[in-house]
């Protein structure tokens, strides 16, 4: 049991929600706003994508990341900032020539995928530690163990601890080995990815599995999608994990009843509360992980 609990909110994601949720943060100014709203909810962590104003879709834009970003902190609002970059990984195989790129791949190298991390310097950033298929369709999400090296070295350069997203066994696997070679800084920090098609199921026996793998001293979270969201949460600290919630994983409160990011902290808050612990504050946070900003 985890009674000092790290509670991050993924406010907003890449994926196709803006259509079937109008309280999902599009504008740069709506993610900060809903990170914003997180922390005086109870977030320590604000974890960040943001999304092309016009289209609503993932951007991977730098701009875009710095004036959100930019508005949190001007705010004095106290929150750890993790930014995805995980963008730029996507292949779709083109239907007459699997050889080729097809419409929705966005495929770059290791460098690219953190040029807004460097610009903005957050606490955290995500590194999603392997390849995986992306959904029923075509969809490749591609991270090789050269990028990921490359990816891990810039960061611990830079002072920026990595979220090491993992969605399978062999995810972990691989993390771990970067550990040993040492290209991340203690303690490292895993998120569980639960649900997602076709990486792990979200259960309770799954969530166990994968944390009994994870490498000694390791602090760790893990996270459910859609109606799995609170149980998995539930799970994770009964299991001595740290919590995600966020309107990037699911979008519903309750049945039938849309979401606000805010809503969404409070609701695992008073499951943590019922459960005997307390979600922690955000200097706590950079505390335990020792990140840049601790103060022991």
């Amino acid at each position: 049991m985890n009674f000092e609990v790290i509670v991050t909110c993924a406010v907003t994601g890449a994926g196709d929600t803006t259509g079937r949720s109008s309280l999902v943060p599009v504008t740069p100014k709506e993610v900060a706003d809903a990170a914003i709203a997180a922390a005086k909810a109870g977030a320590a962590v604000a974890h960040l994508h943001v999304r092309d104003p016009e289209t609503g879709k993932g951007s991977r834009d730098p701009k875009l990341f710095k004036e959100a970003v930019d508005r949190i902190r001007d705010s004095g609002t106290d929150v750890v900032i993790n930014l995805t970059a995980g963008m730029g990984g996507d292949w779709v195989p083109d239907v007459n020539d699997p050889s080729m790129p097809g419409p929705g791949t966005d495929m770059i190298g290791a460098e690219d995928r953190l040029i807004h991390v460097h610009e903005c310097m957050p606490e955290i950033c995500s590194l999603d530690c392997g390849t995986l298929n992306f959904g029923d369709g075509d969809n490749i999400y591609i991270s090789t163990p050269p990028m990921l090296r490359r990816m891990a070295k810039l960061t611990r350069q830079w002072g920026v601890k990595p979220e090491l997203e993992v969605f399978e066994l062999g995810h972990i696997r691989f993390a771990t080995q970067m550990i040993a070679e040492g290209l991340i800084a203690a303690p490292p920090m895993f998120q569980i990815c639960l649900g997602i098609p076709w990486g792990a199921d979200q259960s309770v026996d799954t969530m166990k599995v994968m944390k009994d793998h994870l490498p000694q001293g390791a602090s760790w979270a893990g996270f459910g999608i859609s109606r799995m969201q609170m149980p998995m949460a539930a799970a994770a600290v009964a299991m001595g994990g740290n919590v995600r919630v966020g309107l990037e994983d699911n979008i519903f409160l309750d049945r039938g009843v849309l979401a606000t990011n805010g809503q969404l902290v409070e609701r695992v808050i008073e499951i943590i509360e019922r459960m005997g612990g307390r979600a922690i504050t955000p200097q706590e946070a950079r505390n335990k992980l020792k990140l840049r900003g601790a103060s022991r």
